[in-house]
């Protein structure tokens, strides 16, 4: 297991049918179960929680004045009471592109705005939708059927994934549509690498710098998709960036293997230029296209800046581009200076091990007598994720950095790149307010470092008989103990009324309080 045989590779063998068959079954059944695990009792807590009180009420308004509009004072009760239109035609301030917004919309459209279910169904289908796609990457990335399994059932049971699967944050989509776009550049990866495996096959000689890879559809594709994760949150940047390396490092990974003498000179000649306009100005286009429903509403909030400060900011665009710009000066103020405090606040060091998890949502409702009895009832939502899960995840991506830096592994490159990309980038502003929840956007990468990790642990495990069953039983141990944990914390992620003294008892640490 020092290195994935390809799928390129598998297809010159051929794979069977009933091979690919079984893959895709399995795939259902383990999204089947990440639904069965999001979807029922979306309706449980009929309130807006957390910061669902912005972007519900934000899609309602985009969803039926074009733009999204401000609200009287405390609206929420209304709002959760059924009367949903208690909104003016004046635009408000608001600090994140359009995209998820959109698409916690469509929930409203389907189920009207009444409905609590209809707020959060689209967090819902996101949240199913990453399941499958994890678990069709993983089993490309691996070349293996059952590690895509694997990670796709780790993904289907951690707590982070499940809460904001029924809470509309922006997070999740973002999760969705940075992993839907890794995805994109793996097929583009294997598709590249039977091209050249085709081109450079006896008898033709790969040359100096070997032949051109041609159109790429799917990187094209990467680069719609990351553009609508920056059009979800600013942060889908950095993945933009990290991808783009990425898919460049691929190419000449592709070129080293089929013997090209100057690999990495002609994967930055002749691939790096492409891969920067395929993803780059693809993206760029795709996120000024999100912003169709502000272009088109003339009272969407500084729509009409340009016309009103006539010689003032970038003057060589068009009135609608230059107001938009002023728009993003404004957003990116409000990100680069919120210092506010929070109770909830916490370093990015400390995410990896859930040190202070977010609670969205905590009430002592009365004592239900058949569930509290004499005690005190609680109920919450807390974005805590697998504690064992996420410790496993640490170790993990140790060790994938150490097979990526002293063993040369693309595969544990490929994993620590996006866990990079949705990570490393909040060290840089220590000053601001940040949350543990934002980690939900590497998160898949983090479940296929676990996953990578327990591979490569089997593998090595096989040396000897011995070895064999000592480290079979930890696996399997391991395996359950995630498992056990995701049942026991469950009520606390889906918002079910427990006694006061249940919930203590899922506090292991003095800082999830």
């Amino acid at each position: 297991m020092t290195r994935v045989t390809t799928i390129a590779a598998d297809r010159r063998r051929g794979t069977p049918a009933r091979t690919r068959l079984a893959g895709w079954l399995g795939a259902l059944g383990v999204t089947g179960l990440a639904a069965a695990l999001r979807l029922p009792g979306l309706d449980r807590i009929p309130t807006l929680v957390f910061d669902e009180t912005y972007y519900v009420k934000d899609a309602w308004t985009l969803l039926r004045l074009g733009y999204e509009a401000a609200w009287g004072d405390d609206p929420n009760p209304a709002f959760e009471a059924g009367d949903v239109d208690g909104y003016s035609d004046r635009a408000s301030y608001v600090v994140h592109p359009p995209v998820g917004k959109h698409l916690v919309g469509l929930g409203m459209r389907l189920l009207g705005a009444q409905d609590p279910v209809g707020w959060r169904l689209g967090a819902a289908l996101a949240g199913i939708v990453s399941v499958l796609l994890l678990t069709r990457i993983a089993r490309r990335l691996f070349a293996s059927t059952s590690l895509g399994l694997v990670a796709g059932l780790l993904l289907a049971v951690d707590g982070s994934a499940i809460v904001h699967s029924r809470t509309s944050l922006l997070d999740g989509f973002l999760m969705m549509f940075v992993l839907a776009a890794f995805g994109a550049l793996l097929i583009d990866r294997d598709r590249a690498r039977q091209r050249m495996l085709g081109s450079t096959a006896p008898p033709r000689a790969p040359g100096r710098w070997g032949p051109g890879l041609g159109l790429r559809p799917w990187r094209l594709a990467a680069g719609v998709l990351l553009g609508l994760a920056v059009g979800t949150k600013w942060s889908g940047l950095w993945f933009l960036a990290a991808f783009g390396l990425l898919t460049v490092g691929w190419d000449a990974s592709t070129r080293y293997r089929a013997g090209v003498r100057r690999w990495w000179q002609a994967a930055l000649l002749r691939d790096a230029g492409p891969a920067f306009v395929s993803l780059v100005p693809v993206a760029a286009l795709t996120y000024l296209a999100s912003w169709f429903s502000w272009f088109r509403s003339p009272d969407a909030y500084d729509r009409s800046w340009a016309q009103a400060h006539p010689g003032q900011g970038v003057t060589w665009l068009p009135d609608a581009l230059r107001s938009l710009v002023r728009f993003h000066q404004e957003m990116w103020d409000f990100h680069t200076g919120l210092t506010d405090d929070h109770s909830y606040a916490s370093h990015p060091i400390t995410w990896i091990v859930q040190w202070r998890p977010t609670a969205f949502f905590y009430v002592s409702p009365e004592p239900a007598q058949q569930i509290c009895g004499a005690d005190r009832c609680s109920q919450t939502v807390t974005s805590l994720g697998n504690p064992v899960l996420w410790l496993l995840a640490a170790f993990a991506v140790l060790a994938c950095l150490w097979w990526a830096v002293r063993r040369r592994d693309g595969v544990a490159a490929a994993v620590l790149t996006g866990i990079a990309a949705g990570w490393l980038p909040w060290f840089a502003f220590p000053q601001r307010t940040i949350f543990a929840f934002y980690a939900v956007a590497f998160l898949p990468w983090l479940v296929l470092a676990v996953t990578w990790s327990g591979a490569r642990l089997l593998a090595w495990g096989d040396a000897d008989e011995a070895r064999r069953r000592i480290v079979r039983t930890v696996v399997v141990v391991v395996a359950v103990a995630v498992l056990a944990t995701s049942w026991y914390f469950y009520p606390l992620w889906t918002g079910q009324v427990t006694t006061f003294r249940t919930w203590q008892l899922h506090q292991w640490l003095p800082s999830w309080v």
